[in-house]
């Protein structure tokens, strides 16, 4: 009977997308939905315009029984959480979450330069200069997270966006760790992040300490920026371990001392010796041109509350988070997922809240 009533609520939504078509696109909340930007295994992500202010955004649209099979709840909720209170311009932004029976609609930042794996991939390294503009303001982003006690835990090129105006924006925080994340000794123990970017301390299941094991991921990001190649690949993944254990990178003679020297100083294996975030914002080649990067202050987008549009209400039930300050953001997403209706006017909490 569940699977029943679920299809017959997707096929609603869909003759509902039919007939949004035929009129000025499919539209969600306050936002016209455009062409799609990507996919992966739970939903897409498409371009999309404010119908008041015109401006651009991207919305991640997640499908609830994906997300169910997949066994991801607990993912989507954290990359929710943390995105709510990360405000910085190297940072991807969430702006509202808006969410239909079916689906749940993230409004994120649109950034246009597509991501740094690809810039590397098709036109090579870059200069130091480049490089280092890219790398310092990297390195702010992360240490803005880490301040706001968010781990990221998987830094990679892939998820290293880049703007217009060649400025990067870190995005996808579905593997990053909170402070109640961590356990009685203080540390992180969950071994996750992507092979060739992953910090020897999170591979030898000991527990690890989030900021540090960033700090080399980011390493890992700056000398593929410098170099155009990973500093540890093999693929067999005990050997590439081997690797990263040692932390014996091969450095290029091309790249000044001052490189070498930071790189090195990020890669030591040792995460009780490696360099501080603090500390790198002091080393000497990383301070060239340098101008710290502030954070964002500004108040949330304001949209109108989302229950005036009847024709969103009646069709997608969609609601907006940002007006139930009430709630914990826990409590929301977990409505969201469990597929509970809620509104400003009318709020229904199930007890699985």
């Amino acid at each position: 009977m569940v699977l029943i009533h679920h299809q017959q609520q997707q096929q609603q939504e869909e003759e509902i997308v039919r007939r949004e078509r035929g009129k000025k696109g499919m539209r969600v909340g306050k936002y016209e939905l455009g062409r799609t930007l990507g996919e992966g295994n739970f939903g897409k992500v498409k371009f999309a315009k404010h119908t008041d202010s015109a401006q651009s955004f991207a919305i991640k649209i997640l499908e609830k029984n994906r997300i169910q099979d997949l066994r991801i709840t607990d993912q989507i909720k954290r990359e929710i959480r943390t995105l709510k209170v990360l405000k910085h311009p190297n940072v991807v932004r969430l702006y509202e979450v808006l969410a239909s029976k079916t689906k749940i609609y993230m409004v994120l930042e649109y950034v246009n330069g597509g991501e740094l794996f690809d810039r590397i991939a098709s036109k090579g390294k870059l200069s130091e200069t480049q490089g280092r503009k890219l790398f310092q303001q990297l390195i702010d982003g992360v240490s803005y997270c880490h301040d706001k006690g968010v781990f990221h835990r998987d830094l990679k090129l892939e998820n290293v966006l880049i703007d217009g105006g060649r400025n990067i924006k870190i995005s996808d925080f579905g593997l990053s760790a909170l402070p109640q994340h961590l356990r009685d000794d203080g540390l992180l123990h969950t071994t996750c992040g992507s092979p060739n970017y992953v910090a020897p301390e999170v591979l030898s299941n000991r527990g690890y300490n989030g900021a540090t094991s960033d700090t080399w991921s980011c390493g890992v990001i700056l000398y593929v920026i410098l170099t155009g190649f990973l500093p540890f690949d093999d693929r067999n993944l005990a050997v590439l371990y081997q690797k990263i254990f040692k932390g014996d990178a091969p450095i290029p003679k091309w790249l000044s001392q001052g490189a070498k020297n930071l790189i090195k100083r990020i890669l030591d294996p040792n995460p009780q010796t490696r360099i501080t975030m603090a500390e790198i914002k002091e080393d000497e080649w990383f301070k060239q041109n340098y101008t710290p990067t502030n954070p964002d202050e500004e108040e949330d987008l304001e949209s109108d509350d989302t229950s005036s549009d009847d024709e969103v209400l009646t069709i997608h039930e969609v609601v907006c988070l940002s007006s139930l300050n009430c709630l914990s953001m826990s409590c929301i997403i977990s409505c969201l997922l469990n597929s509970v209706i809620i509104s400003s006017k009318s709020l229904v909490i199930s007890s699985t809240c």
